[in-house]
């Protein structure tokens, strides 16, 4: 079952459960805050969000080329400043297929169909895996710059996964990869990988992971 909302591509692969501070200055996505903030039920103040493929967040050109697979989010603070612009914090509510991009009107418009993720039990051993594998990870990173983590890990495998996923130091196409998986378990099965492949390359030479690792802050909303 499709639906429309309004879009906000990125440059970067959001996940359900993780918070984005934004800071909203073009016209179209000023309009789009507008729109969002005319909405008297704050849990329906939704948008969706991809990551671009090819192309810049902003300017006349904008996105070239999408990736299908994204996030809605739900705005949960908006600052107004003087100027017109916003400064708003988002959070990721659940996964969504963009089907068509409509950018005729004020803001973009999405048809999208959401994704729910399968409720299949996740085998013990895959959860603890990723876990330790995680801990060494940390431990590594925490010498030699911030904690890639605030706060303790989720217990709900789900959770979980999104957790590792935003904190797991990888370009955007392996970052989108991580979101398309089909299932918890087998996005920690490929987490695990990725980290113990980085775990390797720093053994060899210690220094930052090849990518910077994301910095957001976790919210089980």
């Amino acid at each position: 079952m499709t639906d429309q909302l309004p879009m906000f591509p990125l440059n970067a692969v959001l996940y359900p459960g993780v918070s984005l501070p934004l800071h909203v200055f073009e016209d179209r996505y000023r309009a789009l805050v507008h729109h969002l903030l005319r909405i008297e039920d704050p849990a329906e103040r939704l948008f969706g969000s991809v990551a671009i493929r090819e192309g810049y967040e902003v300017g006349d050109h904008g996105a070239q080329s999408l990736f299908r697979i994204g996030v809605r989010m739900q705005v949960t603070d908006v600052e107004a400043h003087a100027d017109g612009t916003f400064d708003i914090v988002a959070v990721g509510r659940d996964r969504i297929q963009l089907d068509r991009l409509r950018t005729t009107d004020t803001f973009p418009i999405g048809e999208v169909r959401a994704l729910p993720e399968p409720t299949d039990e996740v085998p013990a051993e895959i959860v603890d895996r990723a876990r330790a594998t995680f801990a060494a990870y940390r431990a590594v990173v925490s010498e030699i710059s911030a904690d890639p983590l605030e706060g303790n890990l989720p217990s709900d495998p789900q959770y979980l996964s999104w957790t590792l996923a935003a904190c797991s130091p990888l370009p955007l196409g392996e970052r989108q990869g991580l979101l398309e998986a089909t299932d918890p378990a087998e996005r920690l099965i490929l987490i695990t990988d990725l980290l113990r492949d980085e775990l390797r390359a720093m053994n060899v030479i210690t220094s930052l992971p090849a990518t910077e690792v994301a910095r957001t802050r976790w919210s089980p909303n």
